[in-house]
């Protein structure tokens, strides 16, 4: 059984274990293992996640499998990008799932879900940066319908970053 529910100040602590296990499944190589664990302990706290979760532009969500925690989505409605052109769009800024739930089209499903809130929400399309290196991820979107339309560089410590796509779909 597959189950979305929106994020509160009581998910901050398991978003950020989430966080932390998602960002090294899927990132984890893309630095050193330094950098990467500076760039969670800046990002995947509790403390960190309540301060979002209590700013409401931040739309959290979370997904479950057989009453088990397999992922988690951010988006962030009415957020511009300069390398696209209409208004009203809707940045989806985190999306992740664990490795152990890969294949079991729950990514597609938690990725629907917030593109049917976007779109119930008045927005005009959906954006995201994705790390060049992650083809899986790359394939997803394209096969979503995404575009390829900027690049951008993903700071992940003071002294490294990675190269990013900026993707995009129109609805």
């Amino acid at each position: 059984m597959i189950k979305i529910i929106k994020g509160t100040i009581e998910h901050a602590e398991l978003i950020a274990e989430i966080g932390e296990k998602s960002f090294w499944e899927s990132h984890g190589t893309s630095a050193s293992t330094k950098d990467i664990s500076t760039f969670i302990s800046k990002t995947y706290t509790k403390e960190i996640l309540l301060s979002e979760l209590e700013n409401e532009n931040n739309i959290y969500h979370l997904i479950y499998c057989n009453n088990k925690i397999a992922g988690f989505s951010k988006i962030i409605l009415n957020t511009a990008n300069s390398n696209i052109n209409p208004k009203n769009i809707t940045k989806l800024d985190r999306f992740y799932l664990l490795k152990t739930f890969y294949g079991k089209n729950l990514g597609a499903t938690l990725f629907n879900f917030n593109i049917e809130l976007a779109k119930n929400k008045q927005q005009n399309g959906i954006w995201l940066a994705v790390w060049v290196k992650n083809q899986r991820a790359i394939n997803f979107y394209t096969k979503s319908g995404f575009k390829i339309v900027g690049k951008y560089d993903f700071q992940i410590s003071s002294t490294h970053s990675n190269p990013n796509h900026i993707m995009y779909l129109t609805f």
